[in-house]
């Protein structure tokens, strides 16, 4: 019999990729569902119109249940950044440093993510970004950010 933490390190390991993985169930797995087909989605309340993210059940503005997924412009900017000196994870160990980046996206929402083109020093508030997507396993695409076409290129 499968235990409960067998299914979750199946569902959040891949050997072919040594970094923690999302875990795929309810809403979490409907978003990465469309980052699979390279489409960043968000849910949208189909009461109120307020976008939100991360997936919930309930829109924080209305308490409406009824929601869309609806297709983001994919462009945002930076909005904030932390610089990890020091790997958190095991797997991170080769990345030193890096910086967890939350991008502000046009629609109001926000989410962490990599800016795989720019180093931490080239960091800015208010960066324009958008978003790429990561194959990371068959089952598993990551959104991720790199500088837009407006962005200064320094690095």
């Amino acid at each position: 019999m499968t235990t409960e933490e067998e299914i979750e390190t199946a569902a959040t390991h891949d050997p072919a990729y040594a970094k923690p993985l999302p875990l795929l169930d309810g809403l979490a797995a409907e978003f990465y569902g469309w980052c699979q087909r390279h489409e960043l989605r968000f849910q949208r309340c189909a009461s109120c119109g307020t976008w939100r993210h991360v997936p919930r059940l309930l829109c924080p503005e209305c308490a409406s249940s009824d929601f869309e997924w609806a297709r983001s412009s994919g462009r945002g900017r930076v909005f904030t950044w932390t610089v990890a000196a020091r790997a958190m994870h095991r797997a991170f160990q080769n990345d030193v440093p890096y910086a967890p980046v939350v991008v502000e996206m046009e629609e109001g929402v926000r989410m962490v993510s990599a800016l795989i083109d720019c180093p931490p020093e080239a960091l800015e508030i208010d960066m324009p970004v958008e978003v790429v997507f990561e194959d990371v396993t068959p089952d598993v695409t990551l959104p991720k950010f790199r500088r837009a076409g407006g962005g200064r290129q320094r690095s």
